[in-house]
């Protein structure tokens, strides 16, 4: 890949995973609201500014991996929660954690019917191919985005929503243990293993392509 050819992806993309990470931590903010705990929005997180989620391991240097690599992943700091705000802390805490991957999977799932809604009514249109591939990118984005994020280990949201369903006791342990565990994905990110998590991106890529196609049939 060339110089100007790995620039040009990195300005297409980046724009786009910012929006999407913002959109990720604002969304478990959100919902701590909704259940109670106002933490985030008063510490400033309740909030799509880059400044106020940024990481820059998660934010900025893998992300740029993930344009060379083709894998696509990140997070941010962490949004605050205190749970002595919340009513069920158990309950709640799998509802705050899902929230973040939800969300990108709505970005993705929204993006597919305006790709259609264009294709359906402004498909004569110059800047429509361009669209199309912008779009595609914002969808295999958020959807990478929600499927890494999802994985059942901490400190990801998978492993809180996890915690739902498993005992305090095995909660606790994957928690103790979760920089080794976290060390392990890296790894496992950096070789062919990492092909395994493209398969439910691809899957519901496809799906959302197929609804998008539907839209411009109708």
């Amino acid at each position: 890949m060339d110089i100007q050819h790995l620039i040009t992806k990195i300005a297409a993309f980046f724009p786009i995973f910012l929006f999407s990470l913002c959109f990720h931590e604002f969304s478990h903010g959100l919902m701590a609201k909704w259940k109670g705990d106002r933490t985030a929005e008063l510490s400033g997180r309740l909030t799509l500014n880059p400044m106020a989620h940024g990481d820059l391991l998660g934010t900025v240097i893998f992300p740029i991996l993930g344009v060379i690599t083709g894998f696509f992943f990140g997070w941010a700091k962490p949004v605050p929660i205190n749970e002595r705000n919340l009513k069920n802390p158990k309950k709640d805490l799998f509802w705050i954690a899902l929230a973040g991957p939800l969300s990108n999977i709505l970005l993705a799932f929204i993006m597919a019917l305006f790709l259609g809604f264009v294709a359906k009514f402004f498909g004569a249109i110059p800047l429509r191919k361009t669209l199309s591939e912008l779009g595609q990118i914002f969808m295999f984005t958020n959807l990478s985005l929600a499927i890494f994020n999802a994985l059942p280990i901490h400190p990801l949201d998978g492993g809180k929503i996890l915690a739902r369903f498993v005992p305090d006791s095995i909660d606790r342990w994957l928690e103790e243990n979760q920089f080794m565990f976290f060390i392990m994905l890296m790894v496992i990110l950096q070789t062919k293993l990492s092909a395994i998590l493209l398969v439910p991106i691809e899957i519901i890529f496809k799906i959302f392509m197929k609804a998008s196609e539907l839209i411009w049939m109708l």
